[in-house]
């Protein structure tokens, strides 16, 4: 993991701040290119109409991160390990092989992406551009060995990039206000946009960031264990959360927003919403998206990759040295892309998968954050256990109805 912090000083500021800087690292997994993808194509085809979709979403995030952080905090073990302590072994074997399975889609559509990437700025193949994509993450993962803030930095310092990037995007193209605010009365109108309802909810609720949250705050408690201080790092945490997932729904609602004027265009492809851009508002616009995808997927990768390692070490109790794991993430996405499979339709596709692994990270965790002898006093309230069920069934709910949609039985 990361290397060990100084311990705050109770009642200090720094002991505040300590707890900050963990949901900016989760969210960049919010705002990779599966995202990316899954938005642009949604305000493309629809317009403004899933802008919902987006808000409900980030607001479920909010709710799922904040448990898993307090998890975190009150037990000292993360979502895995409670997972394979509590579960009889073929359960933890079923919930480790999904989790590994959601871990390798999150790869292939960060990997991807980059690929991507680098041919829209640079014209670099696809191909050789995955393995550069690669390069990339594992220089910022020398940040993780220098310690837990220094990572971060990084991480925050590329999220910003991508942030700035989609807002000034927007603001570029121009938003129809009127038919924004439309865009937030909940319909699904087709099966298309069902698909695309799915993707935005995998693509935003994202079951490997879930695993990791609680294993980024499993260490951030200190020697004053007691109900006030639990509270108090709880309460930071929320702030955390509120904050980081904040800008991530705003990064992905200005993707929709922009990607809303590129209606009437050719845009099935990335390659074809840069080309859309620059035709809306100019070459600089297209060169932005194509900086935003770049920092997403260099960002998202080097969280992707220790999703992986407190996966695997959480359920198996076994470890791999992180660049082992980073080069052989790379397998999936040159076969993809040696396949010639579209990159665009395999990152949408990639987020429908992972909405479907969002239940067995959320059930147990809610199991878990109910425990009051697990949790103490950070154990969930009546609202929040009610709230954290009507997240799961809703979830749940949409992933039936694309099933049946898909197979046209609705």
């Amino acid at each position: 993991m990361f290397m060990a912090s100084k311990r705050p000083r109770p009642g200090s500021l720094r002991r505040v701040i300590a707890y900050l800087g963990p949901a900016f690292v989760v969210a960049v997994a919010y705002v990779d290119p599966g995202n990316l993808a899954t938005n642009v194509t949604a305000g493309s085809r629809f317009g403004y109409a899933l802008l919902w979709v987006i808000i409900v979403a980030n607001v479920m995030a909010m709710l799922i991160q904040y448990l898993s952080a307090k998890l975190g905090l009150a037990t000292g073990r993360n979502l895995s390990e409670h997972c394979r302590d509590a579960f009889p072994r073929p359960v933890t074997v079923g919930l480790w092989l999904q989790a590994e399975l959601v871990v390798i889609v999150t790869d292939l559509a960060e990997v991807v992406g980059g690929a991507v990437a680098l041919q829209l700025l640079f014209g670099i193949p696809l191909l050789p551009g995955a393995l550069l994509t690669v390069v990339g993450m594992l220089v910022i993962m020398i940040c993780q060995h220098r310690g837990r803030r220094q990572f971060e930095a990084a991480i925050c310092a590329l999220l910003t990039v991508v942030l700035v990037a989609f807002v000034v995007q927007a603001l570029a193209v121009g938003v129809r206000v009127p038919a924004a605010v439309a865009g937030l009365l909940p319909t699904l109108s087709t099966t298309d946009s069902a698909v695309l309802a799915v993707g935005i909810v995998g693509a935003t609720v994202m079951p490997h960031a879930i695993y990791l949250h609680s294993a980024l705050t499993q260490d951030l408690g200190d020697a004053d264990t007691s109900d006030g201080a639990l509270r108090r790092a709880a309460r930071a945490t929320r702030t955390d959360v509120l904050v980081a997932l904040s800008v991530a729904g705003a990064v992905n609602a200005a993707i929709l927003l922009g990607a809303a004027s590129l209606q009437g265009h050719d845009v099935e492809t990335l390659t074809g919403a840069q080309r859309a851009f620059g035709e809306v508002s100019g070459p600089l616009t297209a060169t932005v998206f194509g900086v935003a995808l770049l920092a997403s997927s260099l960002a998202a990768t080097s969280v992707g990759v220790y999703s992986g390692q407190v996966v695997l070490q959480g359920f198996t109790r076994r470890r791999i040295p992180l660049w082992v794991r980073r080069c052989a993430c790379v397998v999936p996405a040159v076969v993809v892309l040696a396949s010639g499979v579209d990159a665009t339709a395999a990152l949408v596709l990639s987020q429908v998968v992972l909405s479907f692994g969002i239940p067995f990270a959320v059930v147990p965790l809610l199991r878990f954050t109910g425990d009051a002898q697990l949790m103490g006093v950070l154990v969930n309230g009546r609202a929040v256990r009610w709230s954290g069920a009507a997240v799961s069934a809703l979830i749940i709910a949409l992933n039936a109805y694309l099933v049946a949609a898909t197979l046209h039985l609705v």
